[in-house]
């Protein structure tokens, strides 16, 4: 008997059977457009496959070229694409799995001057104001999405997904918000739905019967005069049954331009999966639950309560190929847990670069990150148990190298310490319990509570430094008044913080600084119905797109977040999240300050100057964010003794606290020993 039997159950779909409940969720990842990248993508997916998830969903690949997400990104309309794509198919195929292929027209979601939509109705996450599609042209387009499907199945792909929501075409079709035609097309909610019902007919000729067909469901658009759950629950019944005839539907929660966040760390797990469980009273076709479903724990409550037939997971993905193997096997605490943080997965997407995962270096770079076992054992000394230092541990234990290492602290993670007491960043506890768990399996020697010189460390064979960082302090008159505090103070120490709050830097410690201090404390519950209201979320769906006003309460401290920079505050912070930080601490009343320049600080507060103007803040406490230097004393000194060393993480650079960049080096330089 395993412990998730509902999970791991089959899915008879009639014509075929899925082994689990398990989706690997759509992700657009860079390889399609990459040198190589079709078969850097069957490395990818075939090694989810072997890994045991039931069934693959690829990233978006568009049915002609204005429906691409820019300008020679990823199309299949030739045979030629057949041909790249087989590498893909047949790769999964050989490990067992099964595999869909996503048929995504972006719409005015294109980041092109061809984009093309509903309406001509620019979409505010784009420069470009879209062509409304003549009759005629839809017309192609519905054809191209049947064409495209039919070159699919000839690619081998076990069925295909029609993306219908997100705010993509197909959605910018069924709004009102996007859909202002007066043809057959538009106007009347019959007439917004009749392109997906065409699209999903016209497949479903081309393909046969014998074929997965699925639908991506927009069941909570987020955006103002979207749809209505009636609306929803009635184009769901006609894309379940009758000509459309799909398999299963799968939920799509809010738009790219909507200003709720649907995937971020802040989500609460699940939150999302009570829209499935109403869906799921109205439809008979299997329905798929999706965001935030990060642990098995929380996907078997999903499925035992009825709340969904089926689980999506897509960045959990990323971060463990061996997800649905690893809770098959009973050894649940060994699975490397999606944190959300996006930092890899979707901000590289967004800014045109390759996914990978903040916790998982080697996802998408599974032919170039290779952990092949060693062929000789080296006896390794590691310094710093922080992401660097355990990621660096791990992996080199993990393939035959006796590690060894130490941390004067009586914890590991370091920094990642102080990142956890964040609200919304407690998915870090995950992340230490992985490391916890894979110390031990691959016998690492831990030592705790050991500060180390260079003579400690003279019979290693090699010696990896990972001491992290030390934060910096400003050169401002008063610095050292008795109101000034520093970050590590604030999230680590304890330290009393006064009602009337100065941060000095506005990187991404000072946010989540005034994060920290501005929290009422709900927002650490991560109650479904918390966020939900705060952020304005319907759940009786009375209103088009789910929204209504959100509801806040008063922070308990005024917070000034200030930097010298003249840019716009946080303009450094992740592509998909930092929209959502710096949203967060307007709604608590933070005061964000450019192009400050620091004065003094003495009894009367923080005294500045911006735009060349004089200004005294009257502040309790001033906390001290403005930046890091690597903490270099000890491979300094093992480097002046002649001795060979590896820096990494923090102490090789002290760029903010970059996890990603150190879990990265650390992977890379087992890799490489």
């Amino acid at each position: 008997m395993n412990d998730y039997p509902h999970l791991l159950e089959p899915l008879d779909l009639g014509f075929t059977t899925l082994k689990n409940r398990v989706i690997m969720g759509s992700m657009h990842v860079g390889l399609e457009e990459a040198p190589n990248g079709f078969e850097r993508m069957a490395a990818f997916y075939a090694e989810r496959a072997r890994g045991g998830v039931g069934l693959i969903v690829t990233g978006g690949i568009a049915p002609n070229p204005e429906g691409a997400t820019f300008s020679g990104s990823a199309k299949l309309t030739t045979d030629e694409e057949v041909a790249e794509h087989r590498l893909i198919t047949e790769a999964v195929h050989r490990e067992g799995g099964r595999i869909a292929m996503q048929i995504l027209h972006t719409g005015r979601y294109a980041f092109s001057e061809e984009s093309v939509s509903a309406s001509a109705i620019q979409a505010p996450i784009s420069p470009f104001v879209p062509h409304a599609l003549t009759e005629e042209e839809i017309e192609r387009t519905i054809e191209d999405f049947a064409r495209c499907a039919e070159l699919a199945q000839r690619a081998g792909y076990d069925g295909v997904e029609v993306m219908g929501s997100e705010g993509y075409l197909i959605n910018q079709f069924i709004a009102p918000a996007t859909n202002k035609r007066e043809d057959r097309w538009g106007g009347s909610f019959e007439n917004r739905i009749r392109l997906p019902l065409e699209i999903l007919h016209r497949v479903r000729e081309r393909v046969g019967t014998d074929f997965i067909l699925i639908y991506r469901l927009s069941m909570l658009d987020l955006v103002p005069d979207g749809s209505t759950f009636d609306e929803v629950v009635e184009l769901g019944r006609r894309v379940g049954g009758g000509p459309a005839g799909t398999d299963i539907i799968n939920t799509g929660i809010g738009w790219h331009e909507a200003r709720v966040p649907t995937i971020a760390t802040s989500v609460p797990r699940g939150a999302y999966t009570w829209i499935t469980e109403r869906l799921k009273k109205e439809l008979s076709v299997p329905l798929v639950a999706v965001n935030r479903i990060n642990t098995p724990e929380v996907a078997e409550r999903i499925i035992a309560d009825g709340q969904a037939d089926m689980v999506s997971l897509a960045r959990p993905m990323l971060a463990d190929a061996d997800f649905v193997a690893k809770a098959a096997a009973g050894v649940p605490e060994e699975i490397n847990t999606c944190i959300g943080c996006n930092q890899a997965c979707l901000d590289h997407t967004f800014s045109l670069k390759i996914t990978s995962c903040l916790v998982n270096p080697r996802a998408c770079h599974e032919t170039e990150l290779v952990l092949s076992p060693t062929k000789t054992r080296k006896n390794v000394a590691v310094v710093g148990a922080g992401p660097a230092g355990l990621a660096f541990s791990v992996s080199a234990a993990s393939i035959g190298h006796s590690v060894t290492l130490f941390d004067a602290a009586a914890e590991i993670g370091g920094q990642l310490n102080m990142a956890r007491r964040v609200p919304g960043k407690e998915e870090f506890d995950e992340t230490l319990r992985y490391y916890r768990v894979q110390l031990d399996k691959h016998g690492v020697d831990v030592r705790l509570n050991t500060p180390v010189t260079a003579v400690d460390l003279a019979g290693y064979d090699e010696v990896v430094i990972a001491t992290g960082v030390t934060p910096r302090t400003p050169r401002i008159p008063g610095v050292d008044h008795p109101s000034v505090v520093g970050y590590v103070d604030v999230l680590r120490g304890g330290a009393e913080v006064g009602e009337k709050v100065a941060i000095i830097g506005a990187g991404g410690i000072g946010f989540d600084v005034a994060e920290f201090l501005t929290d009422t404390g709900e927002e650490a519950s991560q109650a479904p119905e918390v966020f939900f209201r705060q952020w304005g979320v319907d759940l009786d769906y009375e209103e088009r797109g789910g929204l209504r006003a959100p509801e806040r309460i008063a922070p308990p401290r005024k917070v000034h977040l200030l930097q010298r920079k003249t840019s716009k505050v946080g303009k450094d912070l992740g592509k998909t999240t930092g929209w959502i930080h710096r949203l967060e601490l307007r709604h608590r009343g933070v005061e964000m300050i450019a192009g400050a320049e620091y004065r003094r600080i003495d009894d009367e507060g923080l005294h500045l100057t911006v735009d060349g103007e004089d200004r005294v803040l009257d502040v309790d406490t001033i906390v001290l964010c403005a930046g890091q230097d690597p903490r270099r004393d000890l491979a300094d000194a093992l480097i002046t003794a002649g001795r060979t060393v590896h820096v990494i993480g923090g102490a090789d650079v002290a760029a903010e606290l970059d996890a990603k960049r150190a879990i990265k080096q650390g992977t890379e330089l087992a890799a490489a020993l």
